[in-house]
């Protein structure tokens, strides 16, 4: 018996000493995986609606856990006033001084003026790292099948719409897989159209043909799902830039029910472009809360699949919402720009700072907030920060990543942070600290009018909503400013600016 026991004792050695390898490697393999980036993108969602920065009518349940469980960025700035300009700050992390794309601008037969390609972007930094790389929204920065086509730009998968023209219909005719066109059982309508006078406002059924069978986010949505569980073993790069809550206000009816009654309400024939609605309030409320599952369902997937702790979320918009006067809309009844002025559009604070959410398990301090200045050319550095692949940062940025205030370490200020926007009157603005000088109608409308370079200054620590002009008080501060706004601008060949090219 002795015997047999001392023979055996090598076996069970060996055995137990092979389980403590498997043990040890499998937390080696943990260790060493980079994170997952999951990075959803509003479409002119205001600063204020978000339960979580303030929004007392629209539910958004699961962003507002994300923010409870992560931190709040309360002076985060998109990268311009209006969609193109501002994805392309994020995606290549310079500034609008420097960025290529400065302004909307479509081509035909469709899409947007293209990136050029050779353009250093988020995605193909992360492509380049071992990622797998999903887009799963809208794209807008350049026509399909072209060199500025999302595919050839670092995704190795794109879903939904390329260009922001097709995306202003959530039940449009097709969209784009990779680079093939998908026909959808929607019927074909335009966007921009009104009741006719033989319709009646209040009858639901005037209102059947803007919609269809296939309602876009959903099927983005599923996309997106199927690309997590497809790559849940290697780490990967899920952008998700939602067409919501973008015009027109389309939403399927199950999603309208949930507020059916909750709000006052005056049809929308549709006389200020974008379709009509029957209860245009419920709706864009409706989408909002029906974009915020959608989130919700990626954020529960990554959970099920054990990849929590792995992966970085972030939520941000592309730049403030609309005016009351297009579409539909009723940005003052939600209060969606919070107590800021401006809205999309503008370089005011309504039109530009966002509300941000960024959350990773273990590594992010759970119901945090942060004022630090930032932007989104800051999220290039930020992200490849995180994954560990700092030598790769471009030298030639304006961003700064953000990692240590994430991490809850101490960082400086941003210096400044600058922006530009050659419509709209054409604008221009810096904050600097506490301060924020604005120039407007630097592009006027009138034949032979001069650009006015007047800089506005306002105390945003003391005047957040912008409404007392200091300027007169403060000569040695709009001093620095006005140099910062000289120093900072590159004159553009494809988006002219003459007021700020020839200065």
């Amino acid at each position: 018996m002795c015997r047999i026991l001392f023979g055996n004792l090598p076996v069970l050695a060996m055995a137990v000493i092979l389980s403590l390898l498997a043990t040890l490697d499998a937390a080696v393999a943990a260790a060493a995986r980079k994170p997952n980036v999951v990075f959803f993108l509003a479409d002119d969602l205001g600063y204020g609606d978000l339960g979580s920065f303030g929004q007392e009518k629209i539910r958004t349940p699961h962003l507002d856990r994300m923010a409870a469980e992560g931190m709040r960025l309360t002076q985060h700035y998109s990268g311009n006033a209006v969609c193109a300009p501002s994805r392309c700050v994020l995606m290549t992390g310079k500034h609008p001084g420097h960025a290529f794309i400065r302004n909307n601008r479509s081509v035909k037969p469709e899409g947007q003026y293209p990136i050029p390609a050779d353009t250093i972007t988020l995605a193909r930094l992360l492509d380049e790292q071992g990622y797998a790389t999903g887009g799963f929204g809208k794209w807008g920065l350049g026509p399909p099948r072209s060199h500025a086509a999302p595919t050839r730009q670092g995704f190795d998968r794109f879903y939904g719409y390329i260009c922001q023209g097709v995306a202003h219909n959530y039940y449009p005719t097709y969209l784009w897989s990779d680079e093939d066109r998908v026909e959808l059982d929607n019927p074909a309508f335009s966007a921009q159209q009104r009741l006719s006078p033989d319709d009646d406002p209040s009858d639901p059924a005037s209102y059947r043909r803007f919609s269809g069978q296939d309602y876009a986010p959903d099927l983005i949505g599923q996309q997106a799902l199927e690309f997590v569980r497809r790559h849940q073993d290697e780490p990967f790069f899920l952008y998700v830039p939602t067409t919501v809550p973008h015009l027109a206000l389309q939403v399927p009816d199950d999603s309208v029910a949930e507020y059916r009654g909750a709000f006052p309400e005056e049809p929308y024939t549709g006389d200020r472009r974008y379709l009509p609605h029957r209860e245009p309030r419920a709706a864009y409320a409706a989408m909002i809360t029906r974009m915020d599952r959608d989130m919700g369902r990626i954020i529960e997937l990554v959970k099920k699949l054990g990849l929590d702790e792995d992966t970085i979320f972030v939520f941000s918009s592309d730049n403030g919402p609309l005016y009351d006067a297009l579409g539909g809309t009723d940005t003052e009844f939600f209060a969606s720009a919070g107590e800021l002025r401006g809205r999309k559009g503008s370089l005011y604070e309504g039109g530009n700072r966002v509300p941000t959410i960024v959350r990773w398990k273990g590594h992010i301090a759970p119901d945090s907030t942060s004022d630090r200045v930032s932007g989104f050319e800051d999220w290039l550095p930020t992200i490849m920060e995180l994954v560990g692949a700092e030598s790769v940062i471009p030298p030639e940025i304006d961003g700064i990543s953000m990692a240590p205030t994430l991490l809850g370490e101490s960082q400086p200020p941003r210096p400044f942070l600058y922006r530009e926007f050659p419509a709209y009157g054409g604008q221009q603005c810096v904050r600097l600290g506490d301060w924020k000088g604005v120039r407007q109608n630097l592009k006027p409308r009138q034949n032979g009018a001069e650009p006015d370079l007047t800089i506005e200054l306002y105390n945003l620590a003391e005047d957040v909503g912008e409404t007392r002009n200091v300027a007169a008080e403060h000569p040695e501060i709009v001093a620095q400013i006005e140099k910062i706004m000289r120093q900072q601008h590159t004159p553009s060949a494809e988006f002219a600016f003459p007021a700020l090219d020839e200065l």
